[in-house]
């Protein structure tokens, strides 16, 4: 039976949410709108007058979507080139979903984003849709055919993998470009002695070229290591103008609701370096350079009023 208006009205409405919560699962974008269009084709092809809770039953066909593709995912990032890591999104994003709460803000960070990886899909799951969109442990129970013990478990191990990791320290947007700012100025100040200062001890940078631009397969590891590696990386030079297409144009902004550096040239987002703020210091650089997953940025980018940049680059 054909869509009426009215059924297609009561997808679009619940778009938003459906691309937030597949991008928290999937990590990326362009695997978020491929499985909310899939979603819509189940809708389409479904009874929908027979749907007593539309919303309810568009998560559980998107979620096990969602599950399906990162099984298949898993597999696929074992052959892809150097580090994974998600594409980031910049403020304003409305695939970034809701930011009222605390958990809802740490579920869609990168640092957090990158250690869902460490995380089962049903882990993932379930994690996402009880912190970033309170849904009650009955509701996951039904969506992922488990028990409401089940559930809370596996909330409860989740959990304990991400809090492995750091805690993250929440800044605002002025914060934010003023830790940009001060970590700019140590990287184009030629020393290693100030980008140090800057750092935790254990200091991680990690890039993700996807094969596609050069990025060492190894994270560089510890506060020295990581401020000679970004003092190198600011460094102009001829071979780095040409690798970029041009001379890059660097802003303080921000990703995933945290500081970020953003290089552009000629209206293109070439870069985005996401850091990791502890009360500690800047304890993680994740660099996306892969254009594959700058292209969203891009688009956002260019609808967005940034300003003017700090600086020009290499």
């Amino acid at each position: 039976m054909p869509l009426t208006a009215s059924d297609v009205d009561r997808f679009e409405a619940s778009r938003p949410r459906l691309e937030a919560i597949a991008y928290r699962l999937l990590g990326s974008a362009e695997e978020a709108e491929d499985a909310v269009q899939e979603t819509f084709l189940r809708w389409q092809a479904a009874d929908v007058g027979r749907i007593e809770v539309p919303e309810a039953w568009l998560t559980k066909v998107l979620t096990n979507l969602c599950l399906n593709q990162l099984t298949s995912a898993r597999a696929r990032r074992e052959t892809y080139v150097g580090q994974w890591l998600p594409e980031p999104l910049f403020a304003g994003d409305p695939m970034l979903g809701p930011a009222d709460t605390a958990e809802q803000r740490e579920s869609v960070s990168y640092a957090v984003l990158t250690l869902m990886e460490r995380l089962s899909p049903n882990e993932r799951a379930v994690y996402v849709l009880r912190e970033a969109f309170d849904c009650p442990h009955r509701e996951i129970a039904e969506i992922l055919d488990i028990t409401e013990a089940a559930s809370q478990q596996i909330l409860h191990r989740a959990k304990k993998h991400l809090a492995d990791g750091r805690t993250r320290t929440e800044i605002d947007g002025a914060a934010a470009r003023r830790i940009v700012e001060e970590f700019l100025a140590a990287a184009t100040s030629g020393r290693i002695e100030p980008l140090v200062r800057l750092l935790t001890e254990d200091a991680v940078s990690i890039a993700d070229g996807g094969g596609k631009v050069p990025a060492r397969a190894k994270a560089f590891e510890g506060a020295v290591a990581v401020a000679k590696f970004l003092r190198g990386l600011f460094k102009p030079g001829e071979a780095k103008r040409a690798l970029a297409g041009g001379t890059p144009e660097v802003y303080a902004w921000t990703a995933n609701g945290g500081p970020a550096v953003v290089a552009v040239v000629d209206g293109r987002v070439i870069g985005i370096m996401c850091l990791e703020v502890t009360a500690e210091g800047i304890a993680a650089f994740r660099n996306q350079v892969n254009p594959d997953k700058l292209e969203r940025a891009t688009a956002h980018w260019a609808a967005t009023d940034h300003g003017e940049p700090l600086f020009s680059v290499f």
